[in-house]
């Protein structure tokens, strides 16, 4: 079987490090709020470019996080865009906030700007651009619409962590130091990610950072003296020792799938009934995922094949989120939406991961032609 994520053969590359951590923080016994978290902090903080990074359960709780902190009241409108992960629409609802869909790119995947001017109202507080698939939006454009609407931009980082924007006079900054909060997810499989579920809250604004702060520590200003009705939501110590050792080899990680997903369009740029993914000139793509679009009549069919090929693969996003049941007639809609849901029907993302290797590529990239020249043998 090739996998969509291999994390045991991650975890063998850096086995001595990753072990010694975790037998760290055991023989301290330090495991709820203990100083690795501090120090993982800091380090984040100092990657990213910013000044604060608080850490807490998991990435949908930094989102939480980020909304209160921004003072999200019931009826408020956030921008969502309607081909990302469910947790952004959840979020919203969950505060009482209503998000707002937008069309995405038909080619990056990401937030459509355009569509994002079209859908601004009066009662919108926030954009929530995700970063798609590695790939970072086009934050130039979006702050700028920021800026002249006064509203405010919260990034979702959980996919991208470690790609870069580029800004005025070419500037460079990592996706989640450009808005005003940004958040991410540690959830094992993504780009930085930790033994379990954890997530992190980023942003320059020291207000905002209190508050996020004592907003995840049940409200805490300091011990027992609760200002703010919050919650609990913090990482384990074990999670952010295991995080500081592979925050070291994520900048290998990134070359690293760089290098594959480069290998990956050479395999495949032959095939008439595909489109590759293509990187933006204003931003560098890290490949949480390499995801392909075909032909929606074939989409379904080829990963059936690959799959009894021993080749998984995955369908990011099987349906827009203004669809979802749990969604449905809680939000607005962007009436020009016309992108999102052929692309929820034709995308097709390949095994991606710092270990796979040009052999197990080479597998792949074979049971992918060999469907596709069959298919068209059949049709002709």
């Amino acid at each position: 079987m090739i996998k969509m994520v291999d994390l045991y053969s991650q975890y063998l590359s850096m086995r001595k490090e990753i072990d010694s951590a975790i037998m760290g923080v055991v023989a301290s016994s330090d495991f709820i709020k203990g100083t690795e978290v501090a120090l993982l902090e800091e380090e984040l903080a100092e990657y990213i470019g910013v000044r604060h990074c608080i850490t807490c359960g998991n990435g949908t709780d930094a989102l939480i996080l980020s909304l209160m902190a921004m003072d999200l009241m019931p009826g408020d409108e956030v921008i969502v865009p309607s081909f990302a992960f469910a947790s952004i629409v959840e979020a919203v609802l969950l505060l009482g906030g209503v998000p707002v869909f937008t069309d995405v790119d038909n080619t990056t995947f990401n937030i459509d700007v355009k569509s994002v001017e079209r859908v601004i109202s009066d009662r919108t507080k926030a954009i929530v651009p995700v970063h798609l698939f590695g790939q970072p939006c086009n934050m130039l454009e979006l702050m700028e619409i920021s800026r002249s609407h006064k509203i405010v931009v919260i990034e979702d980082n959980a996919q991208s962590f470690g790609a870069l924007c580029r800004m005025e006079s070419g500037k460079e900054i990592y996706a989640g130091g450009i808005g005003d909060i940004s958040y991410t997810s540690f959830f094992p499989t993504k780009m930085l990610g930790c033994y379990g579920d954890g997530g992190a809250v980023f942003t320059n604004n020291d207000i905002l950072a209190k508050r996020v702060r004592e907003l995840s520590n049940h409200g805490q200003c300091y011990k027992y003296m609760h200002e703010m009705i919050g919650f609990n939501s913090r990482l384990d110590t074990m999670q952010a020792a295991v995080l500081r050792v592979k925050l070291k080899h994520l900048s290998q990680s990134i070359r690293g799938r760089r290098m594959l997903a480069e290998h990956y369009s050479k395999l495949l740029s032959d095939i008439e009934d595909i489109e590759l993914p293509v990187e933006v000139n204003y931003g560098k793509h890290v490949y949480h995922q390499y995801t392909i679009k075909t032909k929606p009549s074939m989409r379904d069919d080829l990963k059936e094949m690959l799959m009894s090929r021993g080749i998984q693969s995955m369908v990011y996003y099987p349906m827009p989120l203004f669809e979802q049941p749990a969604y449905c007639g809680k939000g607005l809609c962007d009436p020009e939406m016309n992108i999102c849901p052929s692309l929820c029907k034709s995308v097709l993302s390949l095994p991606m991961y710092g270990e796979l290797t040009y052999g197990q590529q080479d597998e792949i990239a074979y049971a992918v032609k060999a469907y596709f020249n069959n298919h068209n043998v059949y049709k002709s």
